[in-house]
């Protein structure tokens, strides 16, 4: 059994990462405009950027790619624990897709296809919990609308969103009734994932405490 929950571990952590590393800003807009998006605006490939520097349709053919991306990740993850642990044990087959969801983010960040060099997790950790928990997305995506009706700043709805999303996971699971072990494994996986959001989320801190955080609609993108 042991061996079979590290085999379950290391082919989710792999196909969550080699899923992650694939950048659909930088496809899109290689595609569509022969450039890479990176060396644009903030240097990030995601979706914000993407939406600043080109305008709705290439932002959302980038939502699409990136929320698929670890969506697919997500349910091939619990695919795995179910098939290689089973489904009558401690570690349900959902922790399955927390971890590939976790490895997936760290493609994003990090893709091993182009130069080590992404975005920031916030609509791959999205895709994972809409696919893992609609209910546990759906409050938090509520979250997130109301502060932007209200500030327009996109990085401070991801960094409260990020910090919200393991106490309302912890919560969800154990209303649903899961076991003791799966939900401090789900609780735990969802802590790395805030972590890391916030972390690479770190720059625009700084903006926001000092007051130079851009705001969608301002004519100053700094």
């Amino acid at each position: 059994m042991l061996l079979h929950v590290i085999a379950a571990c290391v082919l989710t952590a792999l196909e969550g990462y080699l899923l992650g590393s694939i950048l659909f800003g930088v496809l899109v807009s290689k595609t569509m405009f022969n450039e890479d998006v990176r060396a644009h605006g903030s240097g990030n490939a995601g979706m914000t950027n993407v939406l600043r520097t080109y305008g709705k349709l290439p932002a959302a053919f980038t939502v699409l790619g990136d929320v698929g991306k670890s969506v697919a990740a997500a349910n091939l993850g619990r695919m795995l624990f179910a098939a290689l642990i089973g489904t009558d044990t401690l570690l349900a087959p959902v922790c399955g897709a927390y971890l590939a969801a976790i490895f997936c983010m760290i493609g994003h960040s990090r893709p091993l296809y182009f130069g080590f060099k992404g975005g920031k997790c916030v609509l791959v950790g999205a895709g994972a919990a809409l696919s893992i928990s609609p209910i546990v997305c759906g409050i938090l995506l509520l979250v997130f609308l109301i502060q932007f009706a209200f500030s327009r700043i996109v990085s401070l709805g991801s960094i409260i969103v990020a910090a919200l999303f393991p106490i309302v996971t912890l919560i969800y699971w154990i209303l649903l009734g899961a076991n003791t072990l799966t939900v401090l494994f789900n609780t735990l996986c969802c802590v790395i994932m805030a972590s890391m959001v916030i972390w690479l989320h770190r720059a625009n801190i700084d903006r926001l405490k000092n007051g130079t955080e851009y705001r969608f609609g301002s004519k100053n993108k700094k």
